[in-house]
């Protein structure tokens, strides 16, 4: 017999036992609805904290304080900062491939402004800040490179402090009191939104580092070093330049600083949440194999039923071979059929999921294209057996068979 004729006596089959067909399906599509919802909110997530990683920046290296030792006490990472302004200049002028610099310092204080206060985060940047995180402004101006040589007095602020401190006028020009150190306000940036965090990102205001150092906070140590790359290419090469020059001018002293590029925090950030997609998935698929072994099961019972049948065209001329593709194209259709049903409810339930509680959701073509192979890989493992056995009946027992 041919394949196609064996195909179509394999739906002629299945569609004689519709309701029966459908439930045995129901454990395939429910499992790989499963497997593409879950992946499905893992990815969303994953997307989510990789997309607040790039807001950091193109191409950008992070120095920061590293672990000091004073007394013969070790003390931890960040405890003690020795980075400084002429390190930053350091590492502008002599490492090769470094198209951007700011040094950073990070402090939070209630400032004062338009007749009202407001508590906020005091970041002190250099003029290149704005570009080295793609942060536009949304009115105004930035500080420039005279500003920080001069230690002026003066201010970009994020959206949330500009509402906060001047809800019915135009910040632009006003001035607004940090410590009690007035600020005159250049420029108001772009909305940025929450970082993965849950930090307001709007809620700041940026000044010179070099106010910063000797207006607000009175140190000579910065809190960190951003640093951007001309490409992603010579990221590795000016990290370990980095390192090296930095090192240098410590005079061979213990490190007391580490350099971390943007790919390794966003591995960092992103590592828990490929854990969980990975366990979410692993727990999803369980329900794959149950569905297998419902099929496995119906196909069993299918051969018990129609053992008179198989022996009646075993008679006719019909090999077990034939017999044995037979079933085995009934199993492969009803795991590939309630794969492709499974793929449209997984991707229904993720979207769902994703109005109803706002949660992040991205479905995967390559989990959706694995999943139907998977199903229908299924299909073949566990209805091979029952296949098998009903092409090894003996065509006279199955004749006799009541």
């Amino acid at each position: 017999m041919r394949v196609s004729s064996t195909f179509i006596v394999s739906v002629r089959a299945l569609r004689r036992n519709i309701m029966r067909s459908s439930l045995t399906a129901l454990g395939i599509i429910i499992g790989v609805g499963a497997v593409i919802a879950m992946v499905s909110i893992g990815n969303g997530a994953k997307s989510q904290v990789e997309a607040q990683i790039a807001s950091l920046g193109q191409n950008v290296i992070l120095v920061y304080p590293g672990s000091a030792t004073a007394s013969g006490a070790r003390m931890g990472w960040g405890a003690a900062s020795t980075l400084t302004p002429e390190d930053a200049e350091a590492i502008l002028r002599e490492v090769p491939g470094v198209v951007a610099v700011s040094p950073e310092m990070r402090d939070r204080a209630q400032v004062m402004g338009g007749g009202l206060n407001w508590n906020t985060q005091i970041l002190g940047e250099s003029p290149d800040y704005a570009d080295i995180r793609m942060w536009s402004l949304a009115e105004g101006a930035m500080f420039s490179p005279q500003d920080v040589r001069s230690y002026a007095k003066v201010a970009v602020i994020g959206r949330t402090v500009a509402n906060q401190l001047f809800p019915d006028t135009d910040p632009i020009g006003q001035t607004i009191r940090i410590r009690n150190v007035p600020f005159k306000i250049l420029g108001i940036l772009s909305t940025k939104g929450f970082n993965f965090f849950g930090q307001d990102q709007d809620d700041v205001v940026i000044i010179p580092y070099s106010s910063h150092l000797r207006r607000v906070t009175r140190r000579t140590n910065l809190n960190s070093i951003m640093v951007q790359a001309a490409n992603a290419d010579v990221i590795p090469h000016i990290q370990q330049s980095i390192t090296d020059l930095l090192q240098q001018r410590r005079q061979g002293r213990e490190p007391d600083f580490t350099v971390r590029t943007q790919v390794e925090i966003a591995e960092a950030a992103t590592a828990t949440s490929k854990t969980m997609t990975k366990l979410l998935g692993a727990i999803a698929g369980v329900s794959l194999i149950v569905g297998g072994i419902g099929i496995m099961n119906i196909m069993l019972v299918s051969v018990t039923e129609r053992t008179r049948e198989i022996g009646i065209r075993m008679a006719v001329g019909a090999h077990g071979s034939e017999i044995l593709l037979q079933f085995l194209i009934e199993a492969v259709l009803l795991s590939a059929l309630g794969g492709l049903l499974g793929i449209v409810l997984g991707m229904g339930a993720s979207e769902l999921m994703s109005r109803l509680n706002g949660w992040p959701t991205l479905v995967s073509p390559t989990a959706a294209i694995i999943a139907f192979v998977v199903s229908a890989a299924v299909g073949v493992f566990f209805g091979y057996y029952p296949a098998r056995k009903a092409a090894q009946l003996d065509p006279i027992d199955a004749l006799r068979y009541e």
